[in-house]
């Protein structure tokens, strides 16, 4: 696996434990249906946390988060519906933005809530 694979799973993790500590529950890791990914989907309460995560290892360029794009996004929509559909999950729909930013050894993490779209 090459090192940007291996710091990707790194920053999932991190994210991971992130939302554990907030009082979230992990319901699925890397859900795939067709040709989408649902890097996490946590529950807190009533609230499904679709969530996208980023990590990079600096930010030079552009905002972590900006890095998504629209059919991203929509294939997000799309495998998040099935997941609903698929659970009968009666909850609000959120979709979250996680990034990670490696400086050195330390991690920045910014949990961005409702980055996107409802339905």
């Amino acid at each position: 696996m090459g090192k940007h694979n291996e710091f990707g799973k790194e920053g999932e993790q991190i994210a991971v434990d992130f939302l554990i500590k907030n009082g979230y529950s992990i319901k699925y890791r890397n859900y795939r249906y067709l040709k989408a990914e649902i890097d996490i989907i946590a529950q807190k309460d009533e609230i499904l946390a679709i969530v996208e995560v980023r990590s990079r290892s600096s930010d030079f360029i552009e905002n972590i988060a900006e890095t998504i794009t629209k059919k991203k996004i929509d294939l997000l929509v799309m495998a998040a519906d099935h997941y609903v559909t698929e659970q009968d999950s009666d909850v609000e729909v959120r979709f979250d933005v996680i990034t990670i930013l490696k400086n050195k050894k330390v991690f920045e993490i910014d949990h961005l809530e409702s980055a996107f779209y409802h339905f």
